[in-house]
């Protein structure tokens, strides 16, 4: 009976090794997510043709991100590099300014801050910057919480791109009013007055660090700006693709992450914590408050989320393709340049589609 018993199991191991798909292909196991070292340049590969992907529409890609004045671009699938390309003289080394997608890492660094017990994004930003850092009467300025920060839904007036007091003035009561506003970075200040050090230190020790990223925050026209290599901006995607962890450490816990990633108001539902969502009914834009019944990128899977900064610098991230995809670079129009979605992205997933589906 033991014997039986023992041939029974090892027939089943035999069928399942040997199960094929629907093109009489065999199954094989789901290839493992790879993390890149943190102390060496070294990353795995994986090459288009063993995907499976379209190789005959990748030099078609290419013409167009050159067309599009792309620096840079990149292609993670389960963390290993499957295009990786550089433009117009830019290198592997040199940094990019990642304008508004750099939001998301505050977002993260946010999260990371409040895990550790140093502040609570429902508490009133004035408990962490004192009381009147804002024009607006008293009463009006104590509605608005750090969460209210993270989801663009703060009510201060947007004429003014420019964060100082004087600008910060009453426009309509947090949470009743979403508008793309950099009054975000305020929440820098917060992470350094809850941990008490600067926030690029916290973030260094808290994030970059911790996952192998080059870069730097410097002080841009309106607002600080994160720099840097475009295989940085990868490494964020790859802890974004796994929920906050890096290898077997958690960055960032996985709860806090998933309410950056899904609809943080009803307002605009596809805005999360500074991140962008696709596959929502409905989309708002920076600069209005029009609502577009839409997605935000139809030529792109739905359960996408991205960050998006000005020039169309994109970090999007497809976890039903453990995919991530970078592009750096100036505006593909630069007539006009836009703050964050524009029409070069459904046009640029219909190029990446002709190639990976």
């Amino acid at each position: 009976m033991k014997k039986l018993s023992l041939l029974f199991i090892l027939s089943a191991a035999i069928l399942v090794s040997c199960k094929k798909d629907n093109k009489d292909n065999p199954i094989t196991p789901a290839e493992s997510m790879y993390f890149p070292s943190n102390t060496d340049s070294n990353w795995e590969t994986k090459s288009p043709a063993n995907l499976g992907w379209n190789t005959s529409d990748i030099q078609t890609l290419k013409d167009y991100l050159i067309q599009k004045n792309t620096k840079s671009f990149m292609i993670l699938v389960n963390g290993r590099i499957v295009m990786e390309e550089y433009f117009a003289g830019h290198t592997a080394t040199a940094t990019w300014p990642w304008n508004s997608a750099g939001k998301t890492l505050v977002a993260t660094t946010t999260g990371i801050a409040q895990q550790e017990g140093l502040l609570n994004i429902k508490n009133k930003v004035s408990q962490y910057l004192g009381v009147g850092w804002t024009s607006e009467p008293l009463e009006k300025e104590n509605l608005i919480t750090s969460r209210h920060l993270l989801t663009m839904t703060s009510g201060l007036n947007d004429s003014s791109e420019l964060i100082r007091k004087a600008t910060l003035t009453y426009l309509a009561d947090a949470s009743t009013r979403w508008s793309y506003h950099n009054v975000f970075q305020k929440l820098m200040d917060v992470v350094a007055q809850a941990s008490s050090q600067e926030f690029e230190a916290y973030f260094n020790a808290k994030l970059k660090n911790k996952i192998g990223m080059d870069g730097f925050w410097n002080n841009g026209l309106i607002f600080k700006i994160y720099n840097s290599n475009t295989r940085s901006m990868a490494r964020f995607g790859l802890l974004a693709l796994n929920k906050g962890k890096w290898n077997n450490e958690t960055i960032i816990n996985e709860t806090f992450f998933n309410e950056s990633i899904n609809t943080s108001q009803n307002i605009n539902p596809s805005y999360g914590y500074l991140w962008w969502l696709n596959g929502k009914s409905k989309y708002m834009v920076p600069g209005g408050q029009t609502v577009y019944p839409s997605t935000l990128v139809p030529n792109a899977p739905s359960d996408m989320y991205v960050a998006m900064g000005a020039e169309d610098q994109r970090l999007y991230v497809v976890p039903s393709k453990n995919m991530v995809i970078i592009r750096m670079g100036d505006a593909s129009d630069p007539k006009n340049p836009s703050f964050a979605l524009s029409g070069f992205d459904n046009e640029l997933w219909q190029k990446i589609n002709a190639v990976v589906e």
